[in-house]
């Protein structure tokens, strides 16, 4: 793609670009000025995502986060393109006039219970996974569209729009269907790249809802006059296509050299796995509950969703609702003090799927199990992170297995870069080095996709990631740091085997 109108006003070796980047419980405005091979970045704006809810239903408050984002843009200052990313599955409904009906529903929600069960009479799950390769979630996109299915809302909808793509839309009145999100509504065929129809016509979904696809790195549009009036922002700006699902462009942003790689992008979710060229749509794949996400460059996301820190989250406020809050550096100290691998869980258990009294949940699975029920919030916060560095574990090993690609060191990224003990557990648990960094993944493989639309960087993925590596701070931990050791790590990644 040609640089922008406002790019080339500057010289092609240099530009400054905004990445919106919404998370599940925050969004950011994160500006990267690219030039002569280096990346500086810079938060301009950081604001809360609170979901709501009302009549029994949990929503996504979609209204504020769109005037955080207009919020960040002021924020910004000139910007040379603007990309956005947020979480994935979710949408909301357009009619005739383009108008928003109503609130987007959470992920959370419980509307898309016994969902999965209704579309396996229609497409059985291995026939599923033959055509989407994407792992069984119970929130994904089909499941919330066939549970929405005889709604007022869903029968007046005249276009379906996934988060990142309706905020475009609002920010440009252009409407697109960005691929790496898109890949996640298990809808597509990642063979094909394209919709499924085989799919999409025996579960009863309207493809025709869907705007037509986009790629990383296409144009999505300007800026609105009247959004550039909200913002300050002098005209033209142009918004450009990026991995909208976060995980797309955190894993872009994975300061890697070479191939031999796992990642684990962390935060709310961890999503860990391999980055491959071609999907694996094995039965084998299917039953281990890896999915093959799209990724920029052609690419293939191979990983699986583990429940991440929302298990340490949750246990967070809770004990701050029940007044007992809990400051996370103490917390960490004191559970790294804690004696290792005492109780684990399985922490891609959907019983922690929930929001709500997390710790006594936990103290129920262990109970259940037959292990020492953690005692107090160190115990606890031990528990969770021993548990998530063991399905870190699995998940790496059974990638491995299942694509016939060895690794050699363990890339994490996202915000649980912060998480020292979470990264030398991982390590520990592993086997293998683990490299850290960047936090702010997502914002940063959000920021290198328009710097290379436009021209500023250069365009092969292996060229990005060199650069990120002699632009970003990153920190590599060794496996055996006294947290356990390899055979009692065996022995717990064994025992949880022997439980799912």
């Amino acid at each position: 793609m040609s640089p922008s109108s406002s790019a080339a006003r500057r010289s092609p070796r240099s530009g400054t670009f905004a990445a919106v980047d919404l998370g599940a419980s925050s969004g950011r405005v994160v500006t990267g000025h690219a030039e002569r091979g280096t990346l500086r970045l810079r938060e301009v704006h950081r604001f809360p995502n609170r979901p709501v809810r009302t009549g029994g239903t949990l929503h996504w408050d979609v209204l504020a986060l769109y005037q955080g984002v207009l919020d960040g843009l002021r924020a910004a200052g000139r910007v040379d393109s603007v990309g956005l990313d947020s979480w994935a599955v979710d949408y909301g409904l357009l009619d005739a006039d383009g108008a928003l009906l109503g609130n987007p529903v959470h992920y959370r929600d419980a509307r898309t219970e016994g969902m999965a069960d209704r579309v396996a009479r229609s497409v059985p799950p291995a026939e599923l996974y033959a055509h989407t390769g994407l792992q069984y979630l119970p929130f994904n996109t089909l499941y919330q569209l066939v549970a929405a299915r005889g709604s007022a809302q869903l029968a007046a909808a005249r276009q379906v729009l996934l988060i990142p793509d309706l905020l475009s839309y609002w920010l440009t009145g252009v409407r697109g269907t960005e691929l790496t999100n898109a890949s996640t509504t298990q809808l597509l065929d990642p063979r094909t790249r394209s919709f499924s129809t085989a799919v999409a016509e025996a579960a009863g979904v309207d493809l025709s809802l869907f705007a037509p696809l986009r790629e990383p790195g296409d144009p999505a549009g300007e800026l609105l006059p009247g959004v550039r009036e909200e913002t300050g922002l002098e005209g033209p700006v142009p918004v450009t296509a990026v991995g909208s699902h976060d995980t797309a462009s955190a894993v872009a942003a994975v300061p890697a050299t070479g191939d031999r790689f796992a990642y684990i992008a962390t935060g709310t979710w961890s999503l860990a796995g391999l980055e491959l060229a071609s999907p694996v749509l094995s039965e084998e794949s299917r039953t281990a509950n890896f999915t093959n996400e799209l990724g920029v460059d052609g690419t293939v996301r191979y990983l699986r969703n583990i429940m991440g820190l929302w298990l340490l989250q949750e246990c967070l406020r809770t004990w701050e609702a029940e007044g007992r809050p809990q400051e996370l550096s103490a917390l960490l100290r004191a559970a790294a003090s804690c004696a290792p691998l005492r109780s684990v869980l399985d922490a891609a258990d959907p019983r922690f799927l929930p929001p709500g009294g997390m710790p006594e949940r936990i103290a129920d699975a262990c109970r259940a199990s037959g292990q020492p029920v953690p005692e107090g919030p160190a115990q606890t916060a031990r528990c969770v992170l021993d548990s998530l560095a063991l399905a870190h574990r699995l998940a790496v090993e059974d990638a491995q297995r299942l694509a016939d690609r060895e690794v050699e060191t363990v890339h994490v990224v996202g915000g649980g870069v912060h998480n020292e003990l979470l990264c030398q557990l991982t390590a520990d648990a592993c086997g293998l080095p683990v490299v850290a960094g960047p936090a702010e993944a997502a914002a940063v493989g959000n920021l290198v996709v328009q710097a290379r639309a436009h021209g500023v960087i250069p365009g092969d993925l292996g060229l990005v990631r060199a650069l990120l590596c002699d632009s970003l701070p990153l920190r590599t931990y060794q496996p055996g740091d006294g947290h356990g050791s390899p055979e009692e790590w065996a022995r717990a990644a064994r025992e949880i085997r022997e439980h799912r």
